[in-house]
């Protein structure tokens, strides 16, 4: 008969649990309170690093998982080129899903959505698979949508299998080089949410 030792126990539980927990998470731009940007950017005042930053937004949760933005932008994007958003490997993609990739202009009341991948999100297509295929997007961020130094750029996930859970991170960003003082277009999703 095998015999297991109590560390050897915790160590495969600690794992698990780690394994259990790890959803997908953007990393760049980098989103609010984020411990795993390179650089790390300066945190407001009283506020943490989240690491619990791959977790779901509880139905209760305050969407982007917070509401106080990073002191200073932390990209500069030019209205009408390709931004890119990058997401950390090795997290459970839950067969895909919807994801939005939205602005917000009035601190994160509203978000218009400007690019969404609609059913196999992390994929190259229809998967009920667990691992990404695809941890980077890339397109073009509008020409209309408005100069401003206090732009929410967003990305919400609503995943395909397991859980009911809406996942959110929001990044504080710089828009520059358009001449349109508005944009509207779709809102954002908020699903499995009270919001």
């Amino acid at each position: 008969m095998k015999s297991f030792s109590v560390a050897s126990i915790l160590a495969y539980s600690a794992a698990v649990a780690q394994l259990a927990s790890a959803h997908m998470a953007l990393t760049e731009p980098c989103p609010r309170y984020s411990p795993n940007c390179n650089p790390k950017p300066e945190l407001p005042a009283g506020a943490s690093y989240d690491y619990s930053i791959k977790n779901p937004i509880p139905p209760n949760g305050e969407l982007c998982k917070g509401t106080i933005p990073w002191p200073k932008p932390v990209a500069t994007w030019k209205a009408g080129q390709d931004v890119t958003y990058k997401f950390q490997s090795g997290g459970a993609a839950h067969g895909g899903g919807h994801c939005q990739f939205s602005l917000s202009y009035d601190g994160g009341k509203t978000f218009v959505v400007i690019h969404e991948v609609l059913g196999h999100c992390f994929f190259n297509g229809k998967s009920n698979g667990n691992t990404a295929e695809v941890t980077e997007y890339t397109f073009k961020l509008p020409a209309e949508v408005p100069n401003s130094d206090s732009v929410i750029a967003a990305w919400s996930w609503v995943n395909a299998i397991g859980n009911r859970e809406f996942y959110m991170n929001c990044a504080d960003i710089k828009i520059e080089g358009s001449s349109s003082s508005s944009y509207t277009g779709k809102q954002i999703v908020i699903a499995n949410h009270d919001g």
